[in-house]
């Protein structure tokens, strides 16, 4: 898988879930938590405000007012 590939998996994921934990991305995508965190720090970067919750119940989600404008990816991020 891509890095950009990667990376809009994980945002389809959050979208179509209201909270995942990198564990469970890492086994629906088949890559590593490591990879996981990467592709989110990238998203991230690229204006994805991706909520983090630590701690038991936590995980990754993304705010209930994210709207799905066109993201500005370049073959770089």
């Amino acid at each position: 898988m891509g890095r950009l590939d990667g990376m809009l998996s994980i945002l389809r994921l959050l979208k179509a879930n209201e909270k995942m934990t990198a564990e469970t991305m890492a086994e629906i995508l088949e890559i590593s938590v490591r990879t996981v965190y990467r592709y989110i720090d990238l998203l991230n970067v690229s204006g994805v405000p991706i909520i983090a919750e630590s701690g038991h119940g936590g995980g990754f989600q993304l705010p209930a007012t994210f709207s799905s404008v066109p993201l500005f990816l370049t073959p770089r991020n």
